[in-house]
């Protein structure tokens, strides 16, 4: 089967993100299974990537531009749900699956050349969706977490089947120093202003934050002022093998303060024993589950600085919950082999049209 995969979200290696992570490793995953597949995104105008599409862009005339770049076929265009038929009709696209931002503008596209489409539930930003979800009609979904499930429940009167982001655990495995709490993607709605709390609260500590979403010139100018009275914290980069960050981290810390709709962050660390701090809020406790310690999203900074120190100090309390992140990550549920049998069930299905919004059991 052609499987496009879409999004008006940049895709890697332009933006490295939990989307973006784990739509390609479900696409390998499928490929592996005898599936081709291909994606389609928006251009980012920066990096070599956006100077080589850009161009391409311009002298082709065409909405959308294909690229290796991040190892798996990509379109990329300024407007990426104008290319959707291009895309379509280019590659004998048999099925749509449509990712977060935008999805309706995306997934209207693709029903207007009668391709079928399976809506990849991500996130509950709804004014993100470009249209109004219910006039897409009785489509297939897929949500990434019971929360993210029980929403579309709630507000569209659907019953999305519920199979979580891929995790490839030797991706992520590693051997860990223990020598630092990591928090990922330094941004607003990360809970950067706790994390420089915490960092300000436990001076003996080193903290490595690790570059996750884009940022500014002005966002990172304003980060760099941030940091520069702390010591103790370190910025590093995007990292494209997370086994380089988790290869020092004691703890991850996830302060989010917003709805994660799954929370990769809380589930990555865990395949090498490395418990997560986190906000108890949309997905995360399906992702943290027994694997961390998770606070109200209320919680002063005062209540997150005893809970780290808890982990960093007590040996037993950490061995402990090192114990049960182990334990968690190991589940069925997040078994790639089981998730790629679910996802089959569901292309199958959605291919044949005779799957809409009806829940796949197994």
């Amino acid at each position: 089967m052609n499987i496009l995969f879409m999004t008006a979200h940049p895709l890697l290696p332009q933006m490295v993100g939990g989307l973006q992570r784990s739509s390609a490793q479900l696409a390998e995953g499928l490929m592996a299974r005898g599936h081709q597949v291909f994606f389609l995104g928006a251009l980012m105008p920066d990096g070599w990537i956006g100077k080589r599409d850009r161009l391409l862009l311009k002298l082709t005339r065409k909405p959308a531009v294909k690229d290796h770049a991040g190892g798996l076929p990509t379109y990329r265009g300024w407007h990426p749900w104008d290319a959707v038929g291009h895309v379509c009709r280019k590659e004998r696209i048999d099925l749509c699956v449509v990712l977060a931002m935008q999805p309706v503008k995306m997934a209207q596209q693709a029903q207007r050349h009668d391709i079928p489409v399976v809506m990849m539930l991500q996130d509950v930003e709804y004014h993100q969706h470009g249209g109004d979800f219910a006039r897409l009609g009785p489509v297939p979904c897929v949500a990434n977490s019971r929360f993210t499930a029980d929403r579309f429940r709630k507000d569209f009167a659907l019953d999305p089947i519920v199979i979580y982001p891929m995790v490839d655990g030797a991706k992520y495995r590693t051997e860990t120093t223990r020598e630092n709490v990591t928090f990922i993607n330094p941004h607003p709605k990360k809970g950067l202003d706790l994390a420089l709390d915490l960092a300000r609260n436990c001076p003996d500590i080193p903290f490595a934050f690790v570059e996750g979403w884009p940022l500014t010139p002005e966002d990172k100018a304003s980060l760099m002022e941030r940091l520069a009275p702390l010591p103790n914290v370190t910025l590093h980069p995007t990292a494209q093998d997370m086994r380089d960050v988790y290869g020092k981290a004691k703890l991850v810390l996830a302060p989010s303060q917003w709805e994660e709709a799954f929370g990769r962050i809380g589930l990555e660390p865990q395949f090498s024993g490395i418990p997560v701090i986190a906000t108890r809020i949309g997905g995360f406790p399906e992702s943290v589950g027994e694997g961390g310690v998770l606070l109200d999203r209320t919680a002063d900074s005062g209540e997150w600085t005893a809970a780290l120190r808890r982990l960093w100090d007590d040996d037993a309390f950490y061995e402990q919950k090192k114990a049960a992140a182990l334990a968690h990550c190991a589940q069925p549920c997040f078994a790639i082999s089981h998730q790629l049998d679910q996802w089959e069930r569901v292309i199958t299905q959605a291919a044949q049209g005779s799957l809409q919004a009806e829940k796949v059991n197994g």
